[in-house]
């Protein structure tokens, strides 16, 4: 999937969707989402059944800044038990307790170098076999998608289309009202990428968040994944 383009996206883009900045590079997006994903996991490391989502991000947040986050494009989520049902722009007041047998998720949106990281996955407690299962294959789900896009000549479209057949095949289902989204050199939103799900052309590496939310089809519990194109 790496093309000429990605050597100088700014000189010859094939989308306004998939503009970027002056200081755009995808080797400064590669090392923002690598930081990402070793601040998510700190931050996974440290929680524990009794706390709460609260006490959770406040603690993930000092993580953060220990790692030298320069701000974030988005806050940090930490959803425990039913919660992982919400949404990012669905609300919770924090005090969602992390209990012995349970499934929570992580979704952060760290700036590191200039450049917009986005990592987010699914973790449990205990042995409750549901949840182990939902937990891995949020995560399976997520590769099958994405090796789709490594083949190439797939639109955003396509991938959505392909996740949900793949989502059901597993048991699951997908969460559509989440279909991916751009990052790119901070600010990515002067460039109103919209969703992955409906862009109409094939994702350039570097520049989307390919990002898989699915929920039991009867219990109170869902599991989420997401990670960059690149």
């Amino acid at each position: 999937m790496e093309t000429a383009m990605t050597a100088s996206l700014t000189d010859t883009v094939p989308s306004p969707r998939e503009a970027v900045g002056a200081v755009w590079s995808i080797e400064a997006m590669r090392a923002a989402q690598a930081r990402s994903w070793e601040a998510l996991h700190r931050i996974a490391a440290m929680v524990r059944p009794g706390m709460t989502e609260a006490e959770a991000t406040a603690q993930g947040k000092v993580i953060l800044s220990e790692m030298g986050m320069e701000l974030a494009w988005h806050p940090l989520l930490i959803r425990f038990g039913t919660n992982t049902l919400k949404i990012f722009s669905d609300t919770a007041p924090g005090d969602m307790v992390l209990g012995q047998d349970d499934i929570w998720f992580v979704d952060m949106g760290p700036v590191f170098g200039g450049h917009e990281g986005d990592a987010g996955a699914t973790f449990t407690t205990g042995h409750d076999p549901a949840k182990l299962a939902c937990a891995r294959d949020v995560k399976l789900l997520f590769d099958r998608v994405k090796t789709i896009w490594d083949g190439g000549a797939v639109t955003g479209e396509d991938l959505y289309r392909a996740a949900q057949t793949e989502a059901e095949a597993l048991g699951w289902v997908l969460n559509l009202d989440i279909q991916g989204h751009r990052v790119g050199d901070y600010p990515h939103s002067v460039h109103k990428g919209g969703q992955l799900g409906r862009f109409d052309q094939t994702p350039n590496p570097g520049l989307w968040i390919l990002e898989m939310q699915i929920r039991h089809p009867i219990l109170p519990f869902g599991g989420f994944y997401e990670d960059l194109l690149a």
